[in-house]
């Protein structure tokens, strides 16, 4: 069947703010040929990042040998090493990501999967279930290949056809396993 597919654009349900996170994210990871993703910093630090326990069952448990981890609180002592651009335009504070890493080694870990997510509200702990996407390989192959936040800028501005794509959740109440967001070439059919 064909999957219905909608334009996500930055003004309703994903703040621009955290999509230049997910930029600057694609921009950090790597991606080699087989479409594997690593890591190349330490998740339990570098960038503010840190373990995410996952104690809401927001997410599947992780398989043996992996856990979460979220980067993008603006408020850890080490935030500064985030760009300008995310420090700037997030001032609530609320936009995370949140990926599924293997737990050995320190540097270059396999990541097996990769969310988008924001807080429920700015004072909360919580991330928002139905704000939560799953993010596609070659959506963020795609995104590391925008040249710089300018062109990313424009794209949001004029609500660049091409870029994001969501499709419709399957029920009422979407959860993050049935949200998941897709480069335009992954319209397909199945």
């Amino acid at each position: 069947s064909v999957v219905s597919y909608k334009i996500i654009h930055s003004r309703q349900s994903v703040p621009q703010h955290s999509i230049f996170l997910l930029y600057w994210f694609a921009h950090t990871v790597r991606i080699d040929d087989y479409d594997t993703i690593t890591v190349p910093f330490n998740p339990n630090t570098d960038y503010g990042s840190h373990h995410y326990g996952n104690y809401e069952y927001m997410l599947s448990q992780p398989p043996r040998g992996y856990q979460y981890y979220t980067v993008g609180n603006l408020n850890k002592d080490v935030s500064n090493a985030l760009p300008h651009y995310i420090r700037n335009l997030d001032r609530r504070n609320r936009g995370r990501i949140i990926f599924r890493a293997e737990t050995s080694g320190v540097h270059t870990r396999p990541i097996n999967q990769v969310y988008l997510t924001q807080h429920v509200a700015a004072s909360s702990n919580e991330y928002d279930p139905d704000l939560t996407y799953r993010i596609s390989t070659n959506l963020l192959r795609q995104i590391s290949q925008i040249p710089n936040q300018n062109e990313l800028w424009r794209r949001l501005q004029t609500r660049d056809d091409n870029f994001f794509y969501h499709p419709q959740s399957m029920s009422t109440g979407g959860t993050p396993h049935q949200n998941s967001w897709y480069s335009c070439s992954e319209q397909n059919t199945s």
